[in-house]
Protein backbone atom coordinates (compact mmCIF):
# COMPACT_ATOMS: atom_id res chain seq x y z
CA UNK A 1 0.00 0.00 0.00
CA UNK A 2 1.51 3.29 -0.73
CA UNK A 3 2.28 6.01 1.80
CA UNK A 4 2.05 9.60 0.80
CA UNK A 5 3.05 12.48 3.26
CA UNK A 6 4.17 10.54 5.49
CA UNK A 7 1.20 8.79 6.55
CA UNK A 8 -1.54 6.19 5.53
CA UNK A 9 -5.35 6.55 6.26
CA UNK A 10 -6.41 4.88 8.95
CA UNK A 11 -9.96 4.13 7.56
CA UNK A 12 -13.38 3.51 9.20
CA UNK A 13 -16.34 2.22 6.52
CA UNK A 14 -19.82 3.24 7.34
CA UNK A 15 -22.77 1.41 5.61
CA UNK A 16 -26.32 1.90 5.52
CA UNK A 17 -28.90 -1.73 5.38
CA UNK A 18 -32.06 -0.08 4.44
CA UNK A 19 -34.76 -2.43 4.42
CA UNK A 20 -36.12 -1.97 0.72
CA UNK A 21 -32.33 -2.91 -0.61
CA UNK A 22 -31.25 -6.16 -1.26
CA UNK A 23 -27.74 -5.48 -1.59
CA UNK A 24 -25.93 -7.51 0.71
CA UNK A 25 -24.48 -4.64 2.85
CA UNK A 26 -21.44 -7.50 3.95
CA UNK A 27 -20.09 -7.90 0.55
CA UNK A 28 -20.77 -4.45 -0.33
CA UNK A 29 -18.54 -3.25 2.35
CA UNK A 30 -15.80 -6.05 1.69
CA UNK A 31 -15.62 -4.69 -2.02
CA UNK A 32 -15.75 -0.82 -0.54
CA UNK A 33 -12.48 -2.08 1.52
CA UNK A 34 -10.82 -3.20 -1.47
CA UNK A 35 -10.96 0.05 -3.03
CA UNK A 36 -9.81 1.85 -0.04
CA UNK A 37 -6.67 -0.49 -0.44
CA UNK A 38 -6.65 0.22 -3.61
CA UNK A 39 -6.24 3.68 -2.73
CA UNK A 40 -3.52 3.73 -0.25
CA UNK A 41 -5.60 3.57 2.74
CA UNK A 42 -5.50 1.15 5.42
CA UNK A 43 -9.01 -0.31 6.72
CA UNK A 44 -9.11 0.08 10.51
CA UNK A 45 -13.08 -0.92 11.53
CA UNK A 46 -16.66 -0.87 10.12
CA UNK A 47 -19.58 0.13 11.15
CA UNK A 48 -23.01 -0.55 9.62
CA UNK A 49 -26.47 0.94 11.10
CA UNK A 50 -29.74 -0.50 10.01
CA UNK A 51 -32.40 2.10 8.95
CA UNK A 52 -35.81 2.32 7.14
CA UNK A 53 -34.92 5.33 5.43
CA UNK A 54 -32.21 7.86 4.82
CA UNK A 55 -31.49 10.62 7.06
CA UNK A 56 -31.39 13.83 5.10
CA UNK A 57 -29.11 15.22 7.06
CA UNK A 58 -26.30 13.35 8.56
CA UNK A 59 -27.27 10.43 5.99
CA UNK A 60 -26.93 7.91 9.16
CA UNK A 61 -28.54 9.02 12.72
CA UNK A 62 -26.89 11.76 14.25
CA UNK A 63 -26.43 9.10 17.41
CA UNK A 64 -24.96 6.63 15.05
CA UNK A 65 -22.95 9.54 13.98
CA UNK A 66 -21.91 10.47 17.25
CA UNK A 67 -20.56 6.95 18.34
CA UNK A 68 -18.57 7.10 15.01
CA UNK A 69 -16.78 10.37 16.43
CA UNK A 70 -15.92 8.45 19.57
CA UNK A 71 -14.83 5.33 17.33
CA UNK A 72 -12.30 8.06 15.93
CA UNK A 73 -10.85 8.93 18.56
CA UNK A 74 -10.63 5.33 19.70
CA UNK A 75 -9.40 3.90 16.87
CA UNK A 76 -6.99 7.17 15.79
CA UNK A 77 -9.00 7.16 12.35
CA UNK A 78 -8.33 9.75 9.70
CA UNK A 79 -10.53 9.35 7.56
CA UNK A 80 -14.30 8.06 7.13
CA UNK A 81 -15.58 6.23 3.83
CA UNK A 82 -19.53 5.99 3.57
CA UNK A 83 -20.49 3.16 1.31
CA UNK A 84 -23.15 5.37 -0.89
CA UNK A 85 -22.92 8.81 -2.68
CA UNK A 86 -23.59 12.00 0.15
CA UNK A 87 -25.04 15.43 -0.63
CA UNK A 88 -22.52 18.48 -0.08
CA UNK A 89 -24.71 19.34 2.80
CA UNK A 90 -24.93 15.66 4.59
CA UNK A 91 -20.49 15.40 4.14
CA UNK A 92 -20.58 19.27 5.97
CA UNK A 93 -22.69 18.27 8.42
CA UNK A 94 -21.08 15.15 9.08
CA UNK A 95 -17.35 16.82 9.05
CA UNK A 96 -18.50 19.56 11.14
CA UNK A 97 -19.97 17.03 13.95
CA UNK A 98 -17.31 14.28 13.88
CA UNK A 99 -14.40 16.45 12.90
CA UNK A 100 -12.74 14.16 10.44
CA UNK A 101 -12.28 14.06 6.62
CA UNK A 102 -15.37 12.22 5.28
CA UNK A 103 -15.52 11.16 1.99
CA UNK A 104 -18.22 8.98 0.08
CA UNK A 105 -17.46 5.47 -1.97
CA UNK A 106 -18.01 7.87 -5.72
CA UNK A 107 -15.38 10.18 -3.98
CA UNK A 108 -13.02 7.14 -3.67
CA UNK A 109 -13.43 5.40 -7.03
CA UNK A 110 -12.57 8.88 -8.85
CA UNK A 111 -9.61 8.99 -6.53
CA UNK A 112 -8.25 5.76 -7.46
CA UNK A 113 -9.01 6.65 -11.09
CA UNK A 114 -7.05 10.17 -10.69
CA UNK A 115 -3.86 8.06 -9.29
CA UNK A 116 -4.49 5.52 -12.06
CA UNK A 117 -5.27 7.12 -15.11
CA UNK A 118 -1.98 7.74 -17.85
CA UNK A 119 -2.97 8.69 -21.04
CA UNK A 120 -4.03 12.92 -21.36
CA UNK A 121 -7.39 11.71 -22.42
CA UNK A 122 -7.79 9.52 -19.24
CA UNK A 123 -6.66 12.32 -16.64
CA UNK A 124 -8.94 14.91 -18.38
CA UNK A 125 -12.01 12.73 -17.86
CA UNK A 126 -10.89 11.80 -14.70
CA UNK A 127 -10.70 15.47 -14.00
CA UNK A 128 -13.93 16.41 -15.23
CA UNK A 129 -15.79 13.94 -13.34
CA UNK A 130 -14.17 15.30 -10.21
CA UNK A 131 -15.14 18.96 -10.68
CA UNK A 132 -18.96 18.15 -12.05
CA UNK A 133 -18.97 15.57 -8.53
CA UNK A 134 -17.39 18.05 -6.39
CA UNK A 135 -19.13 21.56 -7.93
CA UNK A 136 -22.20 21.18 -5.75
CA UNK A 137 -19.76 20.26 -2.85
CA UNK A 138 -17.51 22.42 -2.61
CA UNK A 139 -18.49 23.88 0.69
CA UNK A 140 -18.45 20.65 2.30
CA UNK A 141 -15.26 19.81 1.24
CA UNK A 142 -13.29 23.31 1.77
CA UNK A 143 -13.21 21.85 5.67
CA UNK A 144 -10.82 19.33 5.15
CA UNK A 145 -9.19 20.04 2.53
CA UNK A 146 -7.88 22.87 3.82
CA UNK A 147 -6.17 20.86 6.41
CA UNK A 148 -2.42 20.15 5.98
CA UNK A 149 -1.43 16.63 4.99
CA UNK A 150 -2.64 14.40 1.79
CA UNK A 151 -4.25 10.87 1.54
CA UNK A 152 -7.31 9.39 -0.19
CA UNK A 153 -9.66 11.55 -1.84
CA UNK A 154 -7.95 14.63 -2.16
CA UNK A 155 -6.08 13.87 -5.58
CA UNK A 156 -7.03 15.52 -9.40
CA UNK A 157 -8.08 19.12 -9.07
CA UNK A 158 -6.85 20.30 -6.06
CA UNK A 159 -7.59 22.59 -2.89
CA UNK A 160 -6.24 25.98 -5.23
CA UNK A 161 -9.08 24.28 -8.08
CA UNK A 162 -12.24 23.80 -4.99
CA UNK A 163 -11.63 27.06 -3.79
CA UNK A 164 -12.01 29.53 -6.61
CA UNK A 165 -15.70 30.50 -8.01
CA UNK A 166 -18.16 28.40 -9.11
CA UNK A 167 -18.01 29.99 -12.94
CA UNK A 168 -13.88 29.67 -12.88
CA UNK A 169 -15.13 25.66 -12.12
CA UNK A 170 -17.72 25.76 -14.95
CA UNK A 171 -15.16 27.35 -17.40
CA UNK A 172 -12.48 24.65 -16.57
CA UNK A 173 -15.64 22.19 -17.22
CA UNK A 174 -16.06 23.77 -20.34
CA UNK A 175 -12.48 23.70 -21.10
CA UNK A 176 -11.91 20.00 -20.64
CA UNK A 177 -14.85 19.14 -22.48
CA UNK A 178 -13.86 20.99 -25.67
CA UNK A 179 -10.51 18.98 -25.48
CA UNK A 180 -12.06 16.17 -24.98
CA UNK A 181 -14.00 16.55 -28.17
CA UNK A 182 -10.90 17.18 -29.96
CA UNK A 183 -9.64 13.98 -28.46
CA UNK A 184 -12.64 12.21 -29.67
CA UNK A 185 -12.33 13.80 -33.27
CA UNK A 186 -9.29 11.97 -33.59
CA UNK A 187 -10.16 8.65 -32.09
CA UNK A 188 -12.78 8.48 -35.10
CA UNK A 189 -10.68 8.75 -37.26
CA UNK A 190 -7.98 5.92 -35.71
CA UNK A 191 -11.49 3.43 -35.19
CA UNK A 192 -12.76 4.86 -38.56
CA UNK A 193 -9.37 3.08 -40.49
CA UNK A 194 -9.82 0.01 -37.99
CA UNK A 195 -13.23 -0.45 -39.57
CA UNK A 196 -12.33 0.17 -42.46
CA UNK A 197 -9.19 -3.03 -42.10
CA UNK A 198 -11.71 -5.46 -42.90
CA UNK A 199 -10.71 -6.84 -39.21
CA UNK A 200 -13.14 -8.02 -36.72
CA UNK A 201 -12.71 -6.09 -33.37
CA UNK A 202 -13.26 -7.91 -29.86
CA UNK A 203 -13.82 -6.20 -27.07
CA UNK A 204 -12.80 -7.39 -23.57
CA UNK A 205 -15.57 -6.07 -20.93
CA UNK A 206 -16.53 -7.09 -17.32
CA UNK A 207 -15.88 -6.59 -13.52
CA UNK A 208 -12.36 -4.92 -12.39
CA UNK A 209 -10.24 -7.44 -11.38
CA UNK A 210 -11.16 -10.15 -13.49
CA UNK A 211 -8.94 -10.80 -15.20
CA UNK A 212 -9.39 -9.31 -18.47
CA UNK A 213 -5.86 -7.52 -19.42
CA UNK A 214 -4.19 -10.52 -18.29
CA UNK A 215 -6.56 -12.79 -21.11
CA UNK A 216 -5.47 -10.24 -23.36
CA UNK A 217 -2.13 -10.46 -22.99
CA UNK A 218 -2.18 -14.27 -23.43
CA UNK A 219 -4.41 -14.12 -26.63
CA UNK A 220 -2.04 -12.09 -28.34
CA UNK A 221 1.34 -14.14 -26.83
CA UNK A 222 -0.13 -17.42 -28.26
CA UNK A 223 0.74 -16.77 -31.71
CA UNK A 224 3.95 -15.65 -31.34
CA UNK A 225 4.60 -14.48 -35.23
CA UNK A 226 1.45 -12.74 -36.38
CA UNK A 227 0.53 -11.53 -32.40
CA UNK A 228 1.29 -8.06 -31.22
CA UNK A 229 3.13 -9.02 -28.07
CA UNK A 230 3.28 -5.12 -26.62
CA UNK A 231 1.84 -7.00 -22.94
CA UNK A 232 -0.68 -4.22 -20.72
CA UNK A 233 0.29 -3.47 -17.15
CA UNK A 234 -1.37 -6.58 -14.94
CA UNK A 235 -1.64 -6.18 -11.28
CA UNK A 236 -4.43 -8.13 -8.62
CA UNK A 237 -6.00 -5.07 -7.66
CA UNK A 238 -9.26 -3.20 -8.71
CA UNK A 239 -8.75 -0.75 -11.55
CA UNK A 240 -5.08 -1.83 -12.07
CA UNK A 241 -5.52 -0.45 -15.44
CA UNK A 242 -7.98 2.23 -17.13
CA UNK A 243 -6.90 3.49 -20.42
CA UNK A 244 -8.14 1.54 -23.49
CA UNK A 245 -5.66 -0.66 -25.16
CA UNK A 246 -6.04 -2.43 -28.25
CA UNK A 247 -3.74 -5.13 -29.77
CA UNK A 248 -3.77 -7.72 -32.89
CA UNK A 249 -3.86 -11.15 -33.15
CA UNK A 250 -4.48 -14.80 -35.16
CA UNK A 251 -7.25 -16.99 -34.88
CA UNK A 252 -6.63 -20.99 -35.60
CA UNK A 253 -7.47 -20.68 -39.13
CA UNK A 254 -4.91 -17.92 -39.00
CA UNK A 255 -7.34 -14.85 -39.56
CA UNK A 256 -6.39 -12.13 -37.87
CA UNK A 257 -8.21 -9.60 -35.77
CA UNK A 258 -8.25 -6.90 -33.25
CA UNK A 259 -8.77 -7.05 -29.18
CA UNK A 260 -9.59 -4.23 -27.42
CA UNK A 261 -9.59 -3.68 -23.21
CA UNK A 262 -11.97 -1.60 -21.21
CA UNK A 263 -12.02 0.13 -18.26
CA UNK A 264 -13.07 -2.67 -15.26
CA UNK A 265 -16.94 -2.11 -13.99
CA UNK A 266 -17.66 -1.90 -10.31
CA UNK A 267 -20.99 -1.54 -8.17
CA UNK A 268 -22.13 1.97 -7.97
CA UNK A 269 -19.91 3.29 -10.43
CA UNK A 270 -20.07 6.55 -10.23
CA UNK A 271 -22.64 8.31 -12.68
CA UNK A 272 -20.18 11.25 -13.63
CA UNK A 273 -17.54 8.48 -14.28
CA UNK A 274 -19.96 6.55 -16.59
CA UNK A 275 -20.54 9.89 -18.49
CA UNK A 276 -17.42 11.07 -18.61
CA UNK A 277 -15.72 7.79 -20.33
CA UNK A 278 -18.55 7.64 -22.71
CA UNK A 279 -16.28 8.10 -25.16
CA UNK A 280 -13.88 5.39 -24.93
CA UNK A 281 -16.64 3.09 -23.55
CA UNK A 282 -18.26 3.81 -26.94
CA UNK A 283 -15.86 1.49 -28.38
CA UNK A 284 -17.73 -1.69 -27.50
CA UNK A 285 -20.46 -0.03 -29.66
CA UNK A 286 -18.31 -1.05 -32.42
CA UNK A 287 -17.18 -4.25 -31.56
CA UNK A 288 -18.41 -7.21 -33.78
CA UNK A 289 -17.60 -10.04 -30.39
CA UNK A 290 -18.09 -8.81 -26.74
CA UNK A 291 -15.63 -11.22 -24.54
CA UNK A 292 -17.41 -10.78 -20.94
CA UNK A 293 -14.82 -11.71 -18.08
CA UNK A 294 -16.52 -12.60 -15.01
CA UNK A 295 -14.13 -13.64 -11.92
CA UNK A 296 -14.41 -17.38 -11.41
CA UNK A 297 -13.03 -17.54 -8.19
CA UNK A 298 -15.07 -14.39 -6.81
CA UNK A 299 -18.07 -15.55 -4.34
CA UNK A 300 -20.33 -12.34 -5.78
CA UNK A 301 -19.64 -13.23 -9.44
CA UNK A 302 -23.51 -13.14 -9.73
CA UNK A 303 -23.80 -9.15 -8.60
CA UNK A 304 -20.65 -8.54 -10.80
CA UNK A 305 -22.12 -10.27 -14.01
CA UNK A 306 -25.40 -8.46 -13.20
CA UNK A 307 -23.51 -5.42 -12.84
CA UNK A 308 -21.71 -5.71 -15.74
CA UNK A 309 -25.22 -6.80 -18.17
CA UNK A 310 -26.86 -3.73 -16.52
CA UNK A 311 -23.79 -0.97 -18.13
CA UNK A 312 -23.66 -2.95 -21.26
CA UNK A 313 -27.16 -2.29 -21.34
CA UNK A 314 -27.41 0.77 -20.74
CA UNK A 315 -24.32 1.01 -23.83
CA UNK A 316 -27.22 -0.83 -26.01
CA UNK A 317 -25.08 -3.57 -26.88
CA UNK A 318 -26.50 -6.89 -25.60
CA UNK A 319 -27.57 -7.41 -29.39
CA UNK A 320 -24.20 -8.25 -29.70
CA UNK A 321 -22.27 -11.74 -30.00
CA UNK A 322 -21.25 -12.49 -26.23
CA UNK A 323 -19.28 -15.04 -24.81
CA UNK A 324 -18.69 -15.39 -21.18
CA UNK A 325 -15.50 -16.14 -20.40
CA UNK A 326 -15.04 -17.48 -16.48
CA UNK A 327 -11.88 -16.85 -15.68
CA UNK A 328 -9.59 -18.16 -12.86
CA UNK A 329 -10.36 -21.41 -12.88
CA UNK A 330 -7.20 -22.41 -11.97
CA UNK A 331 -8.35 -20.81 -8.27
CA UNK A 332 -12.19 -23.19 -8.09
CA UNK A 333 -12.45 -25.63 -10.39
CA UNK A 334 -15.12 -25.85 -12.85
CA UNK A 335 -17.19 -27.88 -10.46
CA UNK A 336 -17.01 -24.93 -7.71
CA UNK A 337 -18.60 -22.65 -9.81
CA UNK A 338 -21.96 -21.56 -8.97
CA UNK A 339 -23.66 -18.90 -11.44
CA UNK A 340 -27.34 -17.66 -12.37
CA UNK A 341 -28.48 -18.73 -15.53
CA UNK A 342 -29.04 -15.27 -16.56
CA UNK A 343 -26.58 -15.54 -18.97
CA UNK A 344 -26.26 -14.20 -22.44
CA UNK A 345 -24.81 -16.24 -25.41
CA UNK A 346 -22.03 -19.37 -25.21
CA UNK A 347 -19.80 -19.57 -22.20
CA UNK A 348 -16.58 -21.38 -21.36
CA UNK A 349 -14.06 -21.56 -18.23
CA UNK A 350 -10.28 -20.88 -18.52
CA UNK A 351 -7.42 -19.66 -16.96
CA UNK A 352 -5.57 -16.94 -18.50
CA UNK A 353 -2.63 -17.31 -16.48
CA UNK A 354 -2.52 -20.56 -16.84
CA UNK A 355 -3.83 -20.72 -20.19
CA UNK A 356 -6.69 -23.44 -19.65
CA UNK A 357 -9.12 -24.07 -22.72
CA UNK A 358 -7.39 -21.50 -24.21
CA UNK A 359 -7.49 -22.87 -27.60
CA UNK A 360 -11.04 -23.62 -26.84
CA UNK A 361 -12.13 -19.90 -25.88
CA UNK A 362 -10.00 -19.35 -29.72
CA UNK A 363 -12.48 -21.84 -31.56
CA UNK A 364 -15.47 -19.87 -30.09
CA UNK A 365 -14.14 -16.83 -30.82
CA UNK A 366 -13.62 -18.19 -34.88
CA UNK A 367 -16.87 -19.45 -35.01
CA UNK A 368 -18.56 -16.01 -33.12
CA UNK A 369 -17.17 -13.62 -35.27
CA UNK A 370 -19.85 -12.40 -37.73
CA UNK A 371 -20.14 -13.95 -41.03
CA UNK A 372 -18.99 -11.08 -43.30
CA UNK A 373 -15.53 -11.35 -41.71
CA UNK A 374 -15.68 -15.02 -42.13
CA UNK A 375 -13.13 -16.72 -44.80
CA UNK A 376 -13.65 -19.84 -46.83
CA UNK A 377 -10.34 -21.41 -48.89
CA UNK A 378 -10.43 -22.22 -52.60
CA UNK A 379 -7.86 -23.87 -54.06
CA UNK A 380 -6.80 -23.26 -57.65
CA UNK A 381 -4.78 -25.25 -59.79
CA UNK A 382 -1.92 -23.51 -61.31
CA UNK A 383 -3.01 -24.40 -64.49
CA UNK A 384 -6.06 -21.93 -64.12
CA UNK A 385 -4.03 -19.12 -63.88
CA UNK A 386 -6.65 -17.22 -65.36
CA UNK A 387 -9.08 -17.68 -62.25
CA UNK A 388 -6.38 -16.40 -60.04
CA UNK A 389 -5.57 -13.32 -61.72
CA UNK A 390 -9.20 -12.81 -61.71
CA UNK A 391 -9.76 -12.72 -58.19
CA UNK A 392 -6.15 -11.03 -57.59
CA UNK A 393 -8.25 -7.83 -60.01
CA UNK A 394 -11.13 -8.07 -57.95
CA UNK A 395 -11.09 -8.47 -54.80
CA UNK A 396 -8.26 -7.59 -51.59
CA UNK A 397 -7.08 -10.95 -50.73
CA UNK A 398 -6.78 -12.03 -47.07
CA UNK A 399 -3.98 -14.49 -47.63
CA UNK A 400 -1.96 -16.28 -50.33
CA UNK A 401 0.05 -19.10 -49.89
CA UNK A 402 1.17 -22.50 -51.95
CA UNK A 403 0.53 -25.95 -51.15
CA UNK A 404 3.34 -28.40 -50.25
CA UNK A 405 2.35 -30.37 -52.91
CA UNK A 406 2.50 -27.96 -55.39
CA UNK A 407 -0.73 -28.70 -56.81
CA UNK A 408 -2.70 -25.43 -55.85
CA UNK A 409 -2.60 -22.08 -54.95
CA UNK A 410 -4.56 -21.29 -51.75
CA UNK A 411 -6.58 -18.12 -51.58
CA UNK A 412 -8.61 -17.03 -48.88
CA UNK A 413 -11.84 -15.36 -49.59
CA UNK A 414 -15.14 -14.07 -47.69
CA UNK A 415 -18.38 -15.97 -48.24
CA UNK A 416 -20.76 -13.08 -48.74
CA UNK A 417 -17.63 -12.31 -51.93
CA UNK A 418 -18.58 -15.77 -53.14
CA UNK A 419 -21.84 -14.68 -54.29
CA UNK A 420 -20.07 -12.19 -56.23
CA UNK A 421 -17.56 -14.57 -57.94
CA UNK A 422 -19.43 -17.96 -58.23
CA UNK A 423 -19.73 -18.16 -61.82
CA UNK A 424 -15.40 -17.99 -61.75
CA UNK A 425 -15.36 -20.74 -58.75
CA UNK A 426 -14.19 -24.51 -59.50
CA UNK A 427 -15.77 -27.15 -58.97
Amino acid sequence: MEKRQGYMDRALLVGVDLENDFTDIDNSLEELEELVIAAGGLVISKIVQKKENINPTYFIGKGKAEEIKLACEELDITTIVFNDELSGAQLRNLEKLIDKKIIDRTNLILDIFANRATSKEGKLQVKLAQLKYRLPRLVGFRDYLSREGGGIGTRGPGEQKLEIDRRHILREINNIERQLKEIEENRNIKRQKRLNSNLPIIALVGYTNSGKSTLLNTIVKSDSEKGDNREVFVKDMLFATLDTSLRRGSLPNGQNFLITDTVGFVSKLPTHLIEAFKGTLEEVKYADLLLHVVDASNKDLDIQIETTLDILKDLEVLDKPIITVFNKIDKVGNSNIFYSNNLIGDKVFISAKEGTNLSKLMKMIEEGIPYEYKYVLLKIPYDQQSTLSYFMDNYEIENLRYEEDGTYINLYINPIDLEKYKDKIIK
